[in-house]
């Protein structure tokens, strides 16, 4: 492989380590006993791992700021429904 296509493919490689350890770190804290914790650091590891593909593998990187925009707020509607979800479920 020449020294442009390693550069050109160098960031995805170094993003499928990251989802790979990353994918490590969920399989390792579901062993884990951590109570409440558990979910929520499920819900992080899902988030950093979803931005990441979201970044570099769908090219969101080089969209518009209108289209990251829209992305956004459909990303705010989740999390707030998310958080209404266990917000009711707790205090049941």
């Amino acid at each position: 492989m020449s020294s442009k296509k390693a550069a050109l493919f160098g960031p995805y490689i170094l993003v499928w380590f990251a989802l790979l350890m990353l994918t490590g770190v969920t399989v390792a804290v579901a062993g884990m006993r951590l109570g409440n914790l558990s979910v929520l650091t499920a819900i992080l590891v899902a988030t950093v791992k979803s931005s990441l593909v979201l970044h570099y593998f769908m090219h969101l990187k080089d969209e518009s700021i209108v289209f990251k925009a829209m992305l956004g707020l459909a990303i705010f509607t989740i999390a707030a429904i998310m958080l209404l979800t266990f917000v009711d479920f707790s205090f049941r």
